[in-house]
């Protein structure tokens, strides 16, 4: 799929585009048998993203040929470009309940070359597997008209040919009900309100009324209040994230042997991040990297749901973290200088003691220790930029920048929070 230069295609026009390769002669070995192989393969295709499982044995068995035969038409149809390995099968058993050997299937997916889509004229939107058809050309314009009114034709009944639907016709004649209307109509409750024979004489017992039971009604209030805002799902979106486990259960081993509806719902947090089956794979071996060979959860979905709330966890932790970093440093950043105040720099002019007058015959002192004044103004400059705090340490080492700024200036400027 990765290295493919064909895109990937739905059964029915996979099947098109066969048939026309075939009867292209592109390839020497491409025959009617070409075919049926094809047919078994789009039967069995997944509708939505062309998958199919290869079914070596089932194949052969069902198209009544050896298992070379069809080894060796599916080797045509990847040489033609119309196949595209998504998994390599293996021989190794996957433990699957009931049955005492089952080795890892391998799955192909239906590509269409892009010969075919030159002759056809098709534009397309994209490289590689993931490519579209866009559009056409006025030559493929022309040709898929022509295609469609044939279809159409061949779909059109013909003379003593019977339609392809005939609904039947509805008897609405009137239904004669005058037996019925004789009858008295069926009483509402259990017992007639009529007079009773008690010992010989006829006695008015109405029926007794009956107490009345409160209807228990559903408190749908706080079933709703309950219920996380999302979580109610369609049938449609139920069916959709069942075929994505149905897509992703075989490619992933340690979940092969986790029912469909289970694994669906495990997966349902992933699939609302819009993540595809290809992401959502990689997502689940990511989890298997340093797991001992051959080890499977006992309970696949709880883990599942476990390794999805940690992954929001951290995601929330850091993003908290780079929020907080984030405040810092522009609260660093909107703070004003000390020298901005002009009553602290009016005290520092006058605080600052005079330097002394320079000697012909006395060298100035470079090395002369600052004053507490001076380092106060410094360690103010380097709050503001901790670019001098990191020259300073690579002129004179740590210990050294220690002593001139402060352990704490020298932390920030060698382990920024990010």
């Amino acid at each position: 799929m990765a290295e493919t230069a064909s895109r990937h295609a739905q059964p029915r026009v996979w099947k098109r585009a066969v048939r026309w390769l075939v009867a292209a002669g592109l390839h020497p070995r491409a025959n009617t048998t070409t075919l049926r192989v094809t047919e078994d393969l789009a039967a069995r295709m997944d509708f939505v993203e062309g998958l199919v499982l290869y079914d070596l044995d089932g194949t052969a068995a069902r198209l009544d040929v050896d298992r070379s035969t069809v080894k060796r038409h599916v080797a045509v149809l990847r040489q033609l470009g119309a196949l595209a390995w998504v998994r390599h099968g293996t021989k190794r058993n996957l433990h699957l309940p009931g049955r005492p050997y089952a080795g890892t299937a391998t799955i192909y997916a239906a590509t269409i070359p892009a010969v075919y889509d030159i002759a056809m004229g098709h534009q397309l939107d994209g490289e590689g597997f993931r490519a579209r058809v866009t559009g056409y050309t006025s030559e493929g314009r022309t040709g898929a008209i022509e295609e469609a009114r044939r279809d159409a034709a061949a779909r059109t009944p013909r003379p003593g040919r019977p339609e392809p639907f005939s609904p039947r016709p509805v008897d609405n004649s009137p239904v004669d009900n005058s037996a019925s209307q004789a009858r008295a109509p069926h009483s509402l409750s259990r017992s007639p309100h009529g007079p009773v024979q008690v010992d010989g004489e006829k006695k008015d017992t109405p029926h007794a009324k009956r107490p009345q039971i409160p209807s228990r009604t559903k408190n749908t209030t706080s079933s709703t209040k309950a219920r996380p805002a999302g979580a109610r799902r369609s049938p449609l979106q139920v069916a959709r994230d069942i075929q994505t486990a149905r897509q992703v259960r075989p490619l992933v081993n340690w979940v092969q042997g986790t029912p469909l509806r289970k694994l669906a719902f495990a997966l349902r947090p992933l699939i609302d991040q819009g993540l595809d089956v290809q992401r959502i794979v990689l997502r689940l071996d990511d989890w298997a990297y340093g797991w001992k060979p051959g080890w499977r959860p006992t309970n696949t979905p709880a883990l599942i749901a476990a390794r999805i709330r940690r992954d929001a966890e951290e995601a929330a932790r850091s993003a908290a973290a780079a929020e907080e970093a984030r405040r810092e440093e522009e609260a660093r950043a909107a703070a004003p200088h000390p020298m901005d105040n002009p009553e602290w720099r009016a005290w520092v002019e006058t605080s600052r003691p005079a330097a002394p007058e320079p000697h012909d015959n006395d060298d100035l002192d470079d090395d002369a220790e600052p004053t507490d004044l001076d380092l106060a103004m410094i360690r103010q400059d380097a709050i503001r930029d901790l670019g001098l705090v990191r020259a300073r340490i690579d002129l004179l080492g740590i210990d050294g920048a220690r002593a001139f700024y402060g352990d704490r200036l020298v932390e920030r400027a060698l382990f920024p929070r990010f």
